[in-house]
């Protein structure tokens, strides 16, 4: 006899905005060529999936993932060294984060619509 499947949560997608300075937008293009595997793998085992960021030329970042648990998925990266180090270093690169780093500043957006 198969076990039965057991359900699983359906993921929450997270899409967020930032702004990049435009002065500093070769140089954020750079750093996300070579994001440090470090980095990678805490994001990874903290439960950011599917992660993509778009830019636009004027410097609107878009961003957007996958989580099981949005709460666990910050709360795990705030854990980590390695994103304490990357926050640090991408915070000069943003506009109007009021003190905040980067995974803590950006403006989350609702989800109104879905296809499955």
């Amino acid at each position: 006899m198969q076990p039965t499947p057991q359900p699983t949560a359906p993921l929450q997608r997270v899409c967020f905005l930032l702004q990049v300075k435009p002065g500093r937008l070769p140089e954020y293009r750079e750093r996300h060529q070579a994001v440090w595997p470090d980095m990678l793998q805490a994001l990874r085992e903290t439960g950011w999936h599917n992660y993509s960021l778009f830019l636009r030329d004027d410097g609107l970042l878009v961003g957007y993932f996958e989580t099981p648990d949005l709460q666990a998925a910050l709360s795990g990266m705030q854990a980590r060294d390695v994103n304490a180090r990357w926050q640090a270093e991408m915070a000069p690169f943003f506009e109007a984060l009021d003190g905040k780093n980067p995974d803590e500043g950006f403006l989350r957006l609702e989800e109104v619509f879905h296809l499955d």
